[in-house]
């Protein structure tokens, strides 16, 4: 087995560790696991896409969260949100500094059987972009994200189209008077 063979987490339906396998059986036999799904917001309130590398073995050259990925085995959800910031877009916390989680999706097709913790963080610093893991990053409206995906939703991830919708609630909440 190559040592550099990702070893994820298998969860039950209460997303309580079973088991560990990886990566490439996770997704062969749709084992349920766990991931992370980061939004960042710059201070005008726009959201940060990624149109994945087309290197990605899922969903490559969809857009995507700003940075997402899976729990490595035996890794907390906070921890991996932390890590994906610093992997995919450069992003660096403070020690200590996480950012907010926001909302939980259940394990379901649309996810890939990966049961997600989205979080929110506001940063108004660089991006530098992994280009093996993003091929482009663009800052958008929020608006703009849900009409782009209206428009065109072959464009984008499945498990994005599922956090979007419940992502822009949250933002139409936060905007009422």
């Amino acid at each position: 087995m190559a040592a550099t063979e990702e070893w994820f987490d298998v969860v039950n339906e209460r997303d309580e560790v079973v088991g560990r396998e990886t990566r490439r059986e996770v997704h062969a036999r749709g084992l349920w696991h766990r991931a992370v799904h980061i939004l960042v917001f710059d201070r005008s309130g726009r959201v940060l896409l990624q149109k994945r590398s087309m290197l990605k073995d899922l969903s490559p050259g969809l857009w995507d969260s700003s940075c997402s990925g899976h729990l490595d085995a035996g890794e907390d959800y906070d921890s991996a949100a932390g890590r994906e910031l610093g992997e995919e877009i450069g992003v660096r916390l403070a020690d200590g500094v996480l950012p907010r989680r926001w909302f939980r999706v259940e394990a379901c097709v649309e996810t890939g059987w990966e049961f997600v913790w989205v979080y929110h963080l506001r940063h108004d610093g660089p991006v530098v972009i992994d280009e093996r893991e993003i091929q482009f990053a663009e800052w958008v409206e929020p608006a703009e994200v849900s009409r782009r995906i209206a428009r065109t939703p072959a464009d984008f991830c499945p498990s994005f189209k599922l956090i979007w919708p419940l992502a822009a609630a949250r933002l139409a909440e936060v905007a009422k008077p």
